[in-house]
C-alpha cells in the first residue's frame, strides 16, 4: 500500500492527530513493508469478524451442533486468510458498516421487523384465538357433561324401581305361585268334563227337538263364554236323562216285584198293570226346559276368565326388566369427525399443531435473515468495483480538495465554483455538514415511504392483538356461569289389607315407594379463555427493529458518506494506463492550453495514468460543474421563459384582495426568482424590459452575465459547446 496524498480526502489528517506515531507508519506504509505484522493484525481481525458474524447470523438457526461448528471453521479461515492477504476482503468487510445503514442493510432489518412482529403480535395473536377454540372445546364438553349428569339424576328413581323389583324377585314367584296354585281349581273346573259326555251331544243329534244344534256346535271352535254355556247345558240334559233312566229302571224294579208278589195268572198282569206306567217320566223333559232357561253363568264370565288365565300364566315367566337405548352418533364439530367426547382432546391436538407450524415458520425466518446477508455483502463488492472503475460513480460531494482547486483558481483570477449556486448545490453533497442535503433528501424519503408499511403492519397489529385481548379479557370477566341442580322427591303408595292380592301389590306397586334427594354445583371457570397481553417489553422488543429500520433511514445519508473514504483508503493508486471511459473521450476533449485545465491538471494529464484516483475524481468532478455553470444560460433558458409568462400574467382580484389583507399569506403570494424559485426580496432585480418583468435574486442575475435570458434573443446569449442537460452526475445508491 503506497503513501495516500494529505490533500484528497481529511482522514489521513484525522488519523495523524488520533494515533501514535507508530500506528500511522503502519497504516501509511509502503507496499511491501511490514509483511508478518499486517498479515497477523489482519488474520486476527478477520478471525474476530468471522465469528461475530456466526454469533449474528448462524448461530440462531435450528441446525445441528456439528454443522454449526463446521460453518463456525469454515468462516474463521476465510475470514482469517481474507483479512490476512486480500485488500478487496478488509474493503468489502468494511463497507459492510455504511452498507447496514443503506437499501441492502434495511433489507436485513426488515427481516429481523418481519420476525419480531410475528414473534410478539402475531403470535400472542395466535395464542389468545387458540385459548378461545380450546375455551369453546371445554364448553362443550362442560355442557355435555352437565347433560349426561342431569339425565343421570332425573332417571335416578326409575331406575332404583327397577332395581327393587328386581331384588324382590324371588318373593314375587312366590306370591305369583300360590295364586296360581289358586286358580288350578277354577280353571280345573271350568276345564272339566264331568257331568255330561260328548257321545251325550252326538247322540242328541238324532233325539227329537233341539239336540242336534248342541252335538253339532260342540264339534267347532267356541269360545270359553260359548264353551261353559254348552257344558252346561249339556250336564242339565245329562241330569234329566239320567233321573228319567233312573225313573224308568225304577218302574221295572217295581213290576218284576209286584209280579213275584201276586202270582196269580192274569190277575198279576191286572195289578201290577200301572207299574208299567213309565211315560210318567218323561215329566223331567220340564226340568231339562227349565234347566237351559236358567244357566248360572255371567255374560262376561269367558272374557274374565281369559284376561285371569293369561295374567295367570304371565306371572309364571320369568320376572325381568329390559332396557333399550339407541345411540345415534353425529359429528361434533362440522368438518370435525368425532364424537362429542373427544371434542377436548382434538382442540388440543390442533393447537399443538399450530404452535409446531408456528416455531417451524420462525426457523424458516431466520435461515432467510441469514441469506440477506450475502445481498449486503455483493453490495459492498459492487460498490469497490464501480468506484475502481466508474469516474463518475459516487463522484457528487465537495471534498477538502476540491475547496483546494477552488482556491488556487481564485488566486490565479480564474473562474471559480464557490460558493455554488442554489440549482447546483441540488446535485452535490457536502460531506461535512451534518444535515440531509437536497440530494439526499430524495433518498431518505423514498426510503421512508418504503419503510411505512411496515410500521403501518405493526400499529395494525399491535392494535388488533390489544383489542382481542380487551375483548376476550371482558368475556373472561363477565362470563362467569354457575351451574345448580338439584333433584328431589318423595313417593309413597300404601296398599291395605293382608289377601294374596295385597301381597302381591304391595311387592310390585310397593317398589314405588323411593325417595331422593341430590345436588350439583359446577361452574365454567375452567373453561373461560385465558387471554394473555403483549408486556411492554414485549412491544418494545417488536417495535425496535421497525424504529431501527426508519433510524436507518435517516442515517442513510451520512453512512454513504464514508464509502469512498474507506474505498479510497484500501485503492489510492490509479491502474495502469488503459482505455477510457467512453463518455470521457466523447465530452472531455483535451484542453488547447495547460492554462484551461485547473492547476494540477495539465492537458497531458488527461490522456496519461491519474495520480492518485481521488484527486482524479475530484478534478473531474470541478471540470464538469465548470461545463455545466458555462451552459447554465441555454440549458435553463426554456424553464425561465415559462416561469417569467406565468409572472406577467394579471393576478385575480382574489389574490390580491389575499396579500392585502393577510400579512401570514404574503410569503406564499410573493413573485419568486424565475431561475431558483427564491421568494422575491427588497434586492431582488426585476428585468426593466416593458411586458418582461422577469424577478432574479442577485446571485442568478450575476450568473445570467446581467442579461435577462427571458427577453434577450437566443443569438445574443453566450453560446456554449455543452449544452448537453442529461449529463448531470447523479446520486449513486
Amino acid at each position: 500500500m503506497e503513501q495516500k496524498g494529505k490533500g484528497s480526502y481529511p482522514t489521513p489528517g484525522f488519523l495523524n492527530w488520533g494515533l501514535p506515531r507508530s500506528c500511522n507508519q503502519f497504516l501509511w506504509r509502503q507496499p511491501g513493508e511490514f509483511p508478518v505484522s499486517a498479515f497477523l493484525l489482519g488474520a486476527g481481525t478477520g478471525g474476530l469478524l468471522a465469528i461475530g458474524l456466526f454469533q449474528l447470523l448462524v448461530n440462531p438457526m435450528n441446525i445441528y451442533e456439528d454443522q454449526k461448528m463446521v460453518t463456525l471453521y469454515s468462516l474463521v479461515g476465510l475470514g482469517v486468510v481474507g483479512w490476512g492477504t486480500s485488500p478487496h476482503i478488509r474493503c468489502a468487510s468494511l463497507l459492510l458498516i455504511p452498507k447496514m445503514l443503506g437499501k441492502e442493510g434495511r433489507l436485513f432489518v426488515l427481516g429481523y421487523a418481519l420476525a419480531a412482529i410475528y414473534e410478539g403480535p402475531v403470535a400472542n395473536l395466535r395464542h389468545n384465538l387458540n385459548e378461545v377454540i380450546a375455551s369453546l372445546g371445554c364448553t362443550v364438553e362442560l355442557q355435555i357433561n352437565n347433560t349426561r349428569t342431569a339425565w343421570r339424576v332425573s332417571t335416578a328413581p326409575l331406575r332404583a324401581v327397577f332395581k327393587d323389583l328386581l331384588s324382590s324377585k324371588e318373593s314375587l314367584k312366590a306370591e305369583t305361585h300360590n295364586i296360581t296354585n289358586s286358580f288350578e281349581e277354577l280353571d280345573a273346573q271350568v276345564n272339566s268334563e264331568s257331568g255330561f259326555s260328548p257321545k251325550d251331544a252326538e247322540g242328541s243329534e238324532t233325539a227329537p227337538g233341539g239336540e242336534a244344534p248342541f252335538a253339532s256346535a260342540f264339534r267347532h271352535h267356541l269360545s270359553t263364554q260359548k264353551m261353559y254355556e254348552l257344558k252346561t247345558k249339556l250336564r242339565c240334559s245329562y241330569v234329566v236323562n239320567k233321573a228319567m233312566f233312573s225313573c224308568r229302571r225304577w218302574f221295572d224294579q217295581k213290576h218284576g216285584a209286584c209280579m213275584q208278589r201276586i202270582w196269580v195268572p192274569l190277575l198279576n198282569h191286572l195289578l201290577c198293570l200301572p207299574m208299567k206306567f213309565k211315560f210318567f217320566c218323561s215329566i223331567a223333559k220340564v226340568m231339562e226346559v227349565w234347566c237351559r232357561g236358567r244357566i248360572p253363568v255371567e255374560g262376561n264370565f269367558g272374557q274374565t276368565y281369559d284376561s285371569l288365565n293369561q295374567s295367570i300364566h304371565g306371572l309364571e315367566g320369568e320376572f325381568s326388566a329390559t332396557i333399550n337405548l339407541k345411540e345415534e352418533k353425529r359429528a361434533g364439530v362440522l368438518g370435525l369427525n368425532t364424537s362429542w367426547r373427544h371434542v377436548s382432546s382434538e382442540v388440543r391436538d390442533y393447537v399443538r399443531r399450530q404452535e409446531a407450524q408456528l416455531e417451524w415458520t420462525l426457523g424458516l425466518l431466520h435461515v432467510l435473515l441469514s441469506c440477506t446477508f450475502l445481498l449486503v455483502l455483493h453490495a459492498c463488492f459492487s460498490y469497490m468495483d464501480s468506484y475502481n472503475g466508474d469516474i463518475r460513480f459516487d463522484n457528487i460531494y465537495i471534498s477538502t480538495y476540491f475547496c483546494q482547486i477552488d482556491e488556487r483558481r481564485k488566486k490565479l483570477g480564474k473562474q471559480t465554483l464557490l460558493p455554488l449556486r442554489k440549482a447546483e448545490k441540488k446535485t452535490v453533497i457536502f460531506p461535512w455538514d451534518p444535515t440531509i442535503q437536497a440530494a439526499e433528501m430524495r433518498n431518505v424519503l423514498r426510503e421512508l415511504m418504503e419503510t411505512l408499511p411496515v410500521l403501518l403492519l405493526l400499529l395494525v397489529l399491535c392494535g388488533l392483538d390489544w383489542a382481542l385481548y380487551s375483548i376476550f379479557d371482558t368475556i373472561r370477566h363477565h362470563s362467569f356461569v354457575q351451574y345448580s341442580f338439584r333433584s328431589s322427591h318423595k313417593l309413597e303408595v300404601k296398599v291395605g289389607g293382608d289377601s294374596m292380592l295385597a301381597r302381591l301389590l304391595r311387592n310390585t306397586i310397593g317398589a314405588l315407594n323411593t325417595s331422593s334427594e341430590m345436588v350439583v354445583d359446577s361452574n365454567n371457570m375452567p373453561c373461560l379463555p385465558q387471554p394473555v397481553p403483549l408486556s411492554t417489553r414485549a412491544y418494545l422488543k417488536a417495535a425496535l427493529p421497525s424504529g431501527l429500520l426508519v433510524c436507518l433511514c435517516l442515517l442513510q445519508a451520512f453512512g454513504y458518506r464514508l464509502r469512498r473514504v474507506i474505498t479510497a483508503f484500501y485503492f489510492p493508486k490509479v491502474c495502469p494506463p488503459q482505455p477510457l471511459h467512453p463518455w470521457v473521450r466523447t465530452h472531455w476533449p483535451a484542453p488547447s492550453s495547460p492554462s484551461a485545465a485547473p492547476r494540477g491538471m495539465s492537458s497531458s494529464s488527461v490522456l496519461s495514468p491519474w495520480p492518485q484516483r481521488e484527486k482524479k475524481r475530484v478534478l473531474f468532478l470541478y471540470n464538469d460543474l465548470l461545463r455545466k455553470r458555462a451552459a447554465f444560460t441555454q440549458l435553463r433558458r426554456a424553464t425561465i421563459l415559462r416561469r417569467a409568462r406565468q409572472q406577467r400574467a394579471p393576478r385575480r382580484h382574489l389574490v390580491d384582495i389575499l396579500h392585502r389583507c393577510c400579512p401570514l399569506l404574503r410569503p406564499l403570494l410573493r413573485r419568486r426568482c424565475v431561475v431558483c424559485q427564491a421568494p422575491e426580496t427588497p434586492e431582488s432585480y426585476v428585468c426593466p424590459t416593458p411586458n418582461c418583468e422577469a424577478v432574479y435574486c442577485r446571485s442568478c442575475w450575476n450568473d445570467m452575465r446581467q442579461r435577462c435570458p427571458a427577453c434577450t434573443p437566443r443569438e445574443e446569449l453566450s453560446s456554449s459547446a455543452y449544452s448537453d442537460s442529461n449529463d448531470d452526475a447523479t446520486y449513486a445508491e
